[in-house]
């Protein structure tokens, strides 16, 4: 009988509009893998379209990849509601949180990606890191500490937390899936979120850090790597600001030629560069959605 091969989990969520970041995304893990595990992508998936979905679909095998979609409602339990905060960020990137609850009760851990990333690394290396015991694994933030002013914990000192605590970018998460579970981390952050509504940044990852202060575990740099800063030789280069198939995006060139090499290896090989009013219309369309929301939780 031959030997079960190791199954690597990897959650991304997203909504229809960022659909085509998927693409480049998953065939960047697909053309850098070289070991022989199976790799299981997990969607969490916000109204993706069927023809969405049939195109990412046809770009896995079913024996080295797997593909499923969780529609976000089913994933979210019944007892819990997605924060409605003030940040122009969509209610889905509190998703993240649910990722080791789809994956399957075998499943020791797992890797969150941010949809707006291109892995140009062998991710089982990434799969292979040691935690150290710690919950979860993760990088810095460029910001890098808490006290920084546009994106740390703007009431730090009330929190106890000293001003050079470190601070990481949640866009990706490696998980102890069993401490993460025992732990109970997902009515952490919501509890986090509700307490310092007032001080909220950058939606989850406010809370993230909060929750996790002082206890992650830091990951090598270039796991992260914000495309404006353009660090070189980056394992995973992450597009936090302006997405590169925007007219305005405004970060590193290296990174966005990447981005299209995987792109012409999809199903959106054709795709054109969309206009700026689309992405400053679709900020303020979460801002709007947010509000009327908001105004209905109050009647």
């Amino acid at each position: 009988m031959s030997k079960q091969r190791e199954t690597i989990h990897i959650v991304i969520a997203t909504d229809n509009h960022y659909a085509i970041l998927l693409a480049p995304l998953i065939k960047s893990v697909q053309a850098n893998h070289k070991t022989g595990e199976q790799i299981a992508f997990a969607i969490i998936d916000n109204g993706i379209s069927k023809l969405n979905i049939q195109k990412l679909r046809s770009m896995v095998d079913g024996n080295d990849y797997t593909l499923s979609f969780h529609e976000m409602e089913s994933v979210l339990p019944r007892d819990m509601h997605l924060p409605i905060d003030g940040t122009g960020m969509p209610q889905i990137t509190y998703m993240r949180m649910f990722a080791p609850y789809i994956v399957g009760n075998t499943a020791k851990r797992v890797i969150y990606l941010d949809v707006d990333m291109i892995v140009n690394r062998d991710i089982s290396e990434l799969w292979s890191v040691e935690l150290d015991g710690r919950t979860v694994g993760c990088v810095q933030d460029h910001s890098a500490t808490v006290s920084c002013e546009w994106a740390g914990i703007p009431n730090y000192r009330e929190l106890g937390l000293d001003p050079e605590t470190k601070y990481f970018n949640a866009g990706l998460l490696v998980i102890d899936i069993e401490k993460w579970k025992n732990e109970n981390i997902p009515q952490k952050i919501l509890t986090c979120v509700e307490e310092n509504k007032d001080s909220l940044l950058l939606a989850d990852q406010y809370a993230l850090n909060v929750v996790f202060a002082n206890s992650w575990k830091e990951l090598d740099h270039r796991w992260n790597c914000k495309a404006g800063v353009d660090v070189k030789d980056p394992f995973i280069m992450h597009f936090i600001d302006i997405k590169p198939i925007y007219s305005s995006y405004n970060g590193s060139q290296f990174y966005k030629n990447e981005f299209f090499r995987y792109l012409k290896m999809t199903p959106w090989a054709d795709f054109k560069i969309v206009p700026n009013y689309v992405r400053v219309f679709r900020k303020g369309f979460y801002k709007v959605k947010k509000t009327v929301k908001k105004i209905f939780a109050l009647k």
